[in-house]
Order: C-alpha cells, then structure tokens, then sequence
C-alpha cells in the first residue's frame, strides 16, 4: 500500500515526465534498428521510472547467475556507446529532478528514486527491474554462492 501511494505521488509530482523522456528516446532508439536493445531498455527503465516504489532495479547476471549478451563484453561496450549518446542526457534530467525533490523534507524519498535512476541512466544494458522481494531472494541466493 505504501508503494502504491508513494508511486501515485510521484506520479503527480513530476516522475511522468522523466518515464516519458526515457519512453521517447527509446522510441528514437528502435527508428534506428540497430538501436533497438537500447531501446527495449529505455522501455523496461521507462516503465520503472513511472512506477518506482515497490521494484528495484539489478543486474541480470546478478539474478540469473549467468552471463548473457547484455552482461558480458558486447553490453560494457553498449553501455559505453549509450552513455555518450543518452545516458549522460537522462542522468542529467533525473539529478536535477533530485535537486528539485530534495528541496522540501518531503521530496527526499523521491530524490533517492531520482538518484538510484540517475546510476541506472549510464548503464541500463544488462539491468532488469524486479519487485523488491526477487532482488532480496537474489541477494541471499549470491550470498551463499559466494
């Protein structure tokens, strides 16, 4: 309930505009083809950045515990490429968005979410989002791993 209410705020206050930049330059990104992984991430990130509360974003050799394309070499160099040409744009966006929200005591939460897609701006290649309740059984799961 509580992340139910949280996304519903942020929402109102600005979040809507920041997972429509994200949808917008995935869009650009499938009209060029060979842009289209990093558009299905501007999507999956978009998607979070509407509706924060509740998921967390993690890596998904992380969760599988195996590599794919997107976690090895070929998504570094993705990540690298997207970087220069977005990720710089949309981390900007959500950092001043932070600044913003941490202005009053009651944004800071949201500022947090701003910050953590901020991170998430630079690299998206090989991230998923999942409920915060898969992300912690895959935590636990790595932990006895290691």
């Amino acid at each position: 309930m509580i992340a139910f209410i949280g996304n519903i705020i942020w929402l109102l206050f600005g979040g809507i505009f920041m997972g429509l930049a994200w949808w917008i330059i995935g869009l650009c990104a499938f009209v060029t083809i060979i842009g289209i992984p990093w558009g299905k991430a501007c999507f999956i990130i978009g998607n979070f950045s509407f509706l924060p509360f509740g998921n967390e974003p993690i890596d998904r050799k992380y969760l599988s515990g195996k590599e794919d394309i997107g976690t090895g070499g070929l998504g570094f160099i993705g990540n690298v490429i997207w970087c220069v040409l977005a990720g710089f744009w949309l981390a900007l966006g959500h950092l001043i968005s932070a600044v913003a929200c941490a202005i009053t005591i009651i944004g800071i939460p949201f500022a947090i979410q701003h910050l953590k897609l901020a991170v998430i701006s630079f690299a998206p290649i090989g991230q998923t989002i999942v409920p915060k309740e898969v992300a912690q059984r895959a935590r636990v799961a790595n932990e006895t791993r290691i």
